[in-house]
């Protein structure tokens, strides 16, 4: 019975834990609470994942009212590969974060902290999971509402986190008011709310000025969301300042979900088959995305702060994911997924590594890693398999993803665009290079005694760590889902046929 309630029961859960958190009033119960949501989340992705991929497109019926009068969940493979993403940064974030938080957040506002976690989580699961327009937006607002929070109680150590959280809360605000009104548009034009049945009726509609005005509001409110190039403003003072644990879950989850929301509105609602949608992918996305490569990347080389360093290379990362959307081709939409999937695992691992450090030194620049090589070896060893996979060894997530984007290209004809994926992996290189030197190459400051992280803060860090080089060495389970997921959105974006679960 609970496995047919599974696709709403993976948001309903989170969700009810939330306000438990604050009632239970005490540290230990909240991260409890949290750390069993998080766990539920996980395994229910997984068993929706394998569903979805056995037996196809999940559509539960909100109320047991059938869309599209009534809201519907539905689970492809491509939001389900999400899901699990999602799911997974959040659950070993979860574990992670009790002995961050401890050190980052006074004891009497942790349950706070907590809540407003599951929230943020929960917002982030039901704008995978719902296929109601609408829905998306309130889902998307209880996650960026809650996240404004978590970046500004990094106030506690740092004053500038509430600057950076409000400059946060006038982006994203802008972002969703974008949404809203290019959602009203096309609404006016279809008279409905269910993605599956809009994409249907702007198939009957065609082209039109409204359309493509309701498309460009959509397009630059998720753009605001996903930070992409010149729209990344907010993102590096929100990852900077806010508490370690959060800037490592809001990395592999927050901008991840408004690219997949972006790719569910470009393909299952727009079509690529639009022109003015077409357009986009090739004349806007392609530019930007190169653009954010090289500039994100060459701003990241300069950086003394390395949760900024790292924040402004997500900016060049998201910049791969545009490229990659930009082919407008299953290899491309595959290699997109899974640098979606990569990069988040990558990301969260390396900004966990940099909260271990900032758990013993209480600082993130660069000159605080001198040394720590030989000091928190089991820290570092992290740090340097996830940059070795930013860049794109081979063995690491990173290369196959990579691999895909620059077939991707060449399946276009796009050679110059290949070569400069190639470069921009370089520029990651040079940043990357700076702190292993710091770390291994240079001495230790005199009278320096850090020691090892704990183990309940290293174990999270290094599921990440070893994902990264097992699915770097096998990959069948990553690139069948990816490209599941692209096959989803690319060949069937609005499927007539569903398996009906729930009520």
């Amino acid at each position: 019975m609970m496995l047919a309630h599974l696709p709403v029961l993976e948001v309903l859960v989170p969700l009810a834990a939330a306000p438990l958190c604050a009632l239970l009033r005490r540290p230990l119960l909240a991260w409890g609470v949290v750390m069993a949501s998080t766990t539920f989340a996980l395994g229910g992705s997984l068993v929706l994942l394998f569903q979805v991929l056995s037996n196809g497109v999940i559509s539960y019926h909100i109320g047991d009212w059938a869309p599209p009068w009534g809201i519907e969940f539905r689970l492809d493979a491509a939001n389900s590969f999400v899901l699990v993403l999602v799911s997974l940064v959040g659950t070993m974030c979860a574990i992670y974060g009790r002995k961050s938080v401890e050190r980052e957040i006074s004891p009497e506002a942790q349950p706070l902290f907590c809540t407003l976690l599951l929230l943020c989580f929960a917002g982030m699961l039901g704008v995978t999971s719902t296929g109601d327009a609408f829905n998306l937006f309130v889902f998307l607002e209880i996650s960026s509402l809650s996240t404004y929070v978590l970046v500004a109680m990094g106030a506690s150590r740092d004053k500038r986190a509430l600057t950076a959280a409000f400059t946060y809360l006038l982006v994203g605000t802008i972002g969703a008011t974008f949404y809203v009104i290019g959602l009203g548009l096309v609404y006016a034009l279809t008279g409905t709310l269910n993605m599956a049945d809009m994409a249907l009726r702007i198939t009957d509609i065609g082209d039109s000025s409204t359309l493509r005005v309701g498309f460009a509001f959509i397009i630059i409110g998720f753009g605001l969301k996903l930070a992409i190039f010149p729209l990344h403003q907010w993102l590096p003072n929100a990852y900077t300042y806010a508490p370690s644990m959060v800037s490592a879950f809001l990395a592999g989850t927050a901008t991840k979900v408004a690219v997949y929301a972006s790719l569910r509105f470009l393909y299952t609602v727009f079509s690529p088959n639009l022109h003015f949608d077409a357009q986009v992918l090739q004349t806007l996305f392609l530019p930007l995305g190169l653009a954010a490569i090289f500039v994100a990347s060459g701003v990241a080389i300069f950086q003394s702060n390395i949760k900024r360093l790292l924040a402004y290379s997500s900016v060049a990362q998201v910049g791969y994911i545009l490229v990659g959307v930009s082919f407008a081709n299953i290899t491309g939409l595959t290699a997109t997924f899974l640098h979606l999937f990569n990069h988040a695992i990558m990301k969260s691992g390396l900004l966990l590594a940099v909260g271990c450090v900032v758990y013993r030194t209480g600082s993130c620049s660069i000159s605080t890693f001198r040394g720590l090589g030989h000091r928190m070896p089991w820290t570092m060893a992290a740090f340097v398999i996830g940059g070795l996979s930013m860049i794109g060894i081979p063995a690491t997530v990173g290369f196959i993803s990579k691999w895909y984007l620059v077939l991707g290209a060449l399946e276009r004809g796009w050679w110059p665009v290949a070569f400069a994926m190639v470069a921009g992996s370089l520029l990651a290189l040079i940043y990357f290079g700076r702190i292993v030197e710091a770390a291994y190459l240079q001495p230790s400051p005199e009278g320096n005694k850090v020691t090892e992280a704990p183990l309940s803060m290293l174990a999270p860090l290094w599921v990440l760590t070893i994902s990264c080089l097992a699915l770097g060495i096998n990959s069948e389970f990553t690139v069948s889902s990816a490209r599941a997921a692209a096959n989803a959105l690319f060949f069937d974006p609005h499927p007539g046929l569903s398996m009906q679960v729930g009520p």
